[in-house]
């Protein structure tokens, strides 16, 4: 090599360029599998989400489509609550087999309605056809007498609410009359609630089955409770009803009153509502006897308060303390909300229907307390 002279210095070549990753959350967002990737946990994760929002929204469009058989399924479950508390109090008199003491029970309430529909039914078909236009007129009369003495009521409203009384008591009086699909409903419901009381135990089991292993003791135990409940209550509601059926219906007789069987028909019918089926029974009571003359329908009035004085005196505080204690203002409003969505039939299954949501609520709430004890 020759002096002076400078060897380069050779640079080393500069690896490949590698982009410059983004930094912080960016990075691990790329680096983690996304929920695209079938053999992750967040997939999943996010199907067994958007699955379980499916299904509810499913189920909620569900009861909204079946909410009549639903319905007819609940009142189904009240009268073979109704029938197994009549099995149990045969019972303790005829100590024979379940099944007998139930077959007896449903002979017994088929042979009552029979006789009655035997002995009554042209009278009361009869009678339930002339109601109707017998309250129109009635509704006519009053607003005359009220336009008559300067009071502006209007026909059109006083007509209207007719309707509307008479609508929320269709169904009660199709029932009487010669209404097909109603009394095939009945059938198919008492049929339902033979089966349901005949197997008590196995479909309590079938509903526990439903809930997890480490909870099924607790379940027996709820199911349990609320059949005693609806029991007590039922038994105090068909006492109360038989009671004001009856003396409705006798005193209207006695006084004169025209239509006095089917008023205490419906008078018996509407008594299972609570504090609403009162004031319906009253309203028809007093049209009715009005429209013979001042004369019955004030007997009309009066049949009406000495019923309801002997019922709230007597008979609801004898039942009361054997029977389940609600609130008379949860009572009423629960059966202004069913009454308004469900119709006639949720107007009458409201009082269960709040009667269970009351049991279930309270021993939900008294579980919570044992375990943070």
């Amino acid at each position: 090599m020759a002096a002076g002279r400078t060897t380069p210095v050779t640079k080393p070549r500069a690896a490949a360029r590698k982009p410059e990753a983004e930094p912080g959350p960016v990075t691990d967002r790329l680096d983690r599998p996304g929920p695209a990737d079938a053999h992750t946990s967040e997939f999943w994760k996010e199907l067994r989400r958007a699955v379980i929002w499916l299904s509810v929204v499913a189920a909620g469009a569900l009861v909204v489509i079946l909410i009549e058989p639903i319905l007819f399924i609940l009142a189904s479950v009240v009268i073979a609550v109704m029938l197994d508390g009549g099995t149990r109090l045969l019972g303790r008199f005829l100590p024979i087999p379940r099944g007998y003491r139930l077959g007896i029970i449903v002979a017994f309430v088929v042979a009552f309605v029979g006789w009655t529909f035997y002995l009554t039914g042209t009278q009361v078909i009869q009678q339930a056809a002339q109601l109707p236009p017998l309250i129109e007129s009635q509704v006519a009369r009053i607003s005359a007498f009220a336009q008559a003495h300067g009071i502006n009521l209007g026909i059109a409203e006083l007509r209207q609410a007719g309707e509307q009384l008479l609508g929320s008591v269709g169904r009660v009086t199709a029932i009487l009359s010669s209404a097909a699909g109603v009394v095939s409903s009945l059938v198919m419901m008492l049929v339902l609630a033979v089966f349901l009381a005949t197997e008590a135990q196995l479909y309590s089991r079938g509903l526990a089955w439903l809930v997890p292993i480490a909870r099924r003791d607790e379940a027996h135990d709820l199911i349990d409770k609320v059949g005693w409940t609806l029991r007590r209550l039922m038994a105090g509601r068909l006492v109360g009803m038989m009671a004001t059926g009856f003396l409705t219906g006798m005193l209207l007789m006695i006084t004169g009153v025209p239509m006095a069987m089917l008023l205490g028909v419906l008078s018996f019918l509407l008594a299972f509502l609570p504090n609403i089926g009162a004031i319906m029974s009253g309203v028809l009571i007093t049209l009715v006897g009005f429209s013979v003359d001042v004369q019955h329908g004030f007997f009309a009035i009066g049949v009406y308060f000495t019923v309801q004085t002997v019922e709230s005196y007597f008979i609801t505080p004898t039942v009361a303390r054997r029977a389940v204690d609600m609130p008379p203002a949860l009572v009423l409003g629960a059966q202004i909300m069913f009454g308004a969505l469900f119709g006639i039939l949720g107007l009458a299954l409201a009082d269960p229907i709040l009667a269970m949501s009351k049991v279930i609520l309270e021993e939900r709430a008294k579980r919570r307390v044992a375990e943070q004890a």
